[in-house]
């Protein structure tokens, strides 16, 4: 009887760790790893947001571009309304430059409205000379 129980709770704790898997929230980086050095030093970064979890205030969302400890305030792209760029000055001596986005938002919890954050694997883009 107690295998039961202890088969039957494994079930149901994988069902849930599932299901909070299938809600949370997909960075996509569209990012090229490789781009030409160009002579403004400035360079785009393209992330796209997706997430089936309903409790996020799509319209809260504030996606930045973290390098090293600096944030870049991203936008939203024109055409597409879960891709979200920036452009962003590095300097001309670096040849390697380490990234990740961040999304910070609101989501709708009992009672009130809650904060969170979700960050992105680490990134990174080379700048090669022409």
């Amino acid at each position: 009887m107690k295998r039961v129980f202890s088969a039957i709770r494994w079930v149901l704790l994988f069902a849930a760790v599932t299901l909070l898997m299938a809600c949370a929230p997909t960075l996509t980086n569209l990012t090229p790893k490789t781009q030409l050095r160009t002579v403004s030093g400035v360079y785009p970064f393209e992330v796209m947001w997706s997430s089936r979890d309903a409790t996020i205030r799509t319209n809260t969302l504030q996606p930045f571009v973290v390098v090293g400890m600096e944030q870049f305030p991203m936008r939203r792209s024109p055409r597409l309304p879960q891709r979200w760029e920036a452009a962003v000055s590095i300097p001309g001596t670096n040849q390697f430059v380490n990234y990740r986005y961040k999304f910070d938002y609101l989501y709708n919890s009992i009672g009130q409205a809650r904060g969170n954050s979700r960050m992105s694997v680490p990134y990174q883009l080379e700048v090669q000379d022409k």
